[in-house]
């Protein structure tokens, strides 16, 4: 099975809740060339997002280009949330490629509990690829990277 995990693309300042944030323009060029990456390359088949608006405009970009995969809103990748409780519950979903949209630092340590790694930041919309037999602390490998080109 693959998970993909991308990062939101560049949101304005907070005004308010940071749940609230919205993507910039340029964030949503950024998630436009990411969706358009994975859509090209892989198959997803299940789609799960963050609650948090930022996560969920990045997410639309996806969906406009696979209308007919579902969408699973997880309420614990945000950004404070514990990487290793949010693992156990996307390791229940069952997929083939999955897509998770959420934020830093979770996803950082999210991907460091998949391969075993030290958490690595990701840019603003990055997306990358890890491929593994089942969700599992340590068994997954890196197969794959996309960061959006700049500037558009």
């Amino acid at each position: 099975m693959k998970i993909i995990l991308m990062r939101h693309g560049q949101a304005k300042d907070a005004i308010g809740p940071d749940s609230a944030r919205q993507l910039t323009d340029y964030g949503k060029q950024q998630a436009i060339q990411t969706a358009e990456y994975i859509t090209e390359h892989y198959s997803p088949d299940q789609f799960v997002v963050s609650p948090y608006d930022r996560a969920q405009q990045t997410l639309a970009e996806l969906s406009l280009r696979a209308p007919t995969v579902p969408v699973q809103v997880q309420n614990n990748i945000t950004p404070s949330d514990d990487a290793r409780t949010a693992l156990i519950d996307l390791g229940h979903i069952e997929a083939d490629c999955m897509v998770v949209v959420c934020h830093m630092s979770i996803i950082a340590y999210l991907a460091s509990l998949l391969t075993g790694d030290s958490p690595e930041s990701f840019a603003l919309a990055e997306a990358r690829v890890f491929e593994m037999e089942f969700v599992m602390a340590s068994m997954a490998t890196e197969i794959d990277r996309f960061v959006p080109k700049q500037p558009f």
